[in-house]
């Protein structure tokens, strides 16, 4: 029996995964992090991008929408707090094509540098969205 880790994946809105994991994968800002059971503790800060959990038993890992957060490393605990997590299966593609749209109208408009911020921060949402359905289809 492989060793395990409890995984913890929380949005504002709900709990998108709890459970027994033996590898998790997430977008840190510095890179992708992968962690085991045992793995030296660590906080470090989430990019948009896709959170991938191993599941004893199953053979593909389950893939997680993030929006960016924090990723929490104890030994046998691991935790991922999101604004907005969402089960890659789960996601709307129409509305994060619209998302992305919205996204580069604003950027174009260039009112004020709130503004392009907030855009680009929309956009890099979208992106990862994007890339993430697109992995799956495959």
């Amino acid at each position: 029996m492989a060793m395990t880790m409890h995984v913890d994946i929380v949005s504002a809105e709900q709990e998108i995964f709890s459970g027994t994991a033996e590898f998790l994968v997430a977008p840190t800002l510095r890179g992708e992090v992968g962690i085991l059971p045992r793995h030296s503790q660590l906080i470090a800060n989430l990019k948009p991008g896709e959170v991938r959990v191993t599941v004893p038993g199953e053979a593909e890992p389950r893939s997680i929408y993030v929006s960016g957060g924090v990723l929490e490393v104890q030994p046998h605990v691991v935790t991922v707090l999101s604004d907005t997590a969402v089960r890659a299966k789960d996601i709307d593609e129409t509305a994060v094509l619209e998302a992305k749209k919205r996204a580069e109208d604003s950027l174009s408009d260039k009112k004020s540098d709130i503004d392009i911020a907030r855009a680009r921060a929309e956009l890099a949402e979208a992106l990862a969205q994007l890339d993430l359905i697109r992995k799956i289809r495959k």
